[in-house]
């Protein structure tokens, strides 16, 4: 039997009732992991941003206030301040799921495969290949080395025997002309790079 409750209320009546939060994450656990995997391309790190996305959200749901306004836009706030996080820092925080002591777990296989039928990758991976292969050989190393590797610009430009102004103009541009290349295949890069 479904709970007919909205949201909102779900989210309210789970600061006493516990198992009313998990008819919430039923509802919205698939979409927002499809969420995570759309924009991080990595099943792993998505199936973690939902699990500390929830835990974030059953932490912290005495903090809810039912404004009118559906009780999943909330869970959605949380969720783009871990993606953003996430875009920062290059890691998954587990802070929340430590404060409500869920164990940490890797993914089976079988999940991976889950994640990847819920989003069709093949489209923007065959994009992505194309954007990179339109830059400058120059451009395309100093992404590789800056956002793959994750190297600092000092580090980008020591291994490019460069100046760290011209590393940064490299990956600036080298964002722009793959920002171009996915506009034009009707596709958008949903997260920004610092540059």
């Amino acid at each position: 039997m479904t709970d007919e409750r909205t949201d909102a209320d779900l989210l309210t009546a789970s600061r006493g009732e516990p198992a009313a939060f998990v008819e919430l994450y039923r509802r919205h656990a698939e979409d927002l992991l499809r969420y995570f995997a759309r924009r991080t391309l990595d099943p792993e790190s998505a199936a973690e941003l939902t699990a500390e996305t929830f835990a974030e959200a059953f932490a912290s749901r005495a903090n809810y206030r039912d404004t009118g306004a559906n009780g999943v836009a909330w869970i959605y706030g949380i969720a783009r301040h871990q993606l953003g996080r996430f875009f920062r820092t290059g890691r998954v925080e587990a802070n929340a799921r430590r404060r409500i002591g869920l164990p940490q777990r890797d993914l089976p296989p079988e999940d991976y495969e889950r994640i990847e039928d819920l989003v069709d990758f093949a489209p923007l991976r065959d994009a992505l290949a194309e954007a990179l292969e339109s830059l400058a050989e120059d451009q395309r190393e100093a992404l590789k080395l800056r956002v793959i590797d994750g190297l600092s610009y000092p580090e980008v430009a020591d291994r490019l025997h460069c100046a760290e102004t011209a590393a940064r103009q490299r990956v600036s541009r080298g964002l722009r002309r793959m920002a171009l290349v996915l506009q034009e295949r009707g596709l958008t890069l949903t997260a920004e790079v610092e540059t």
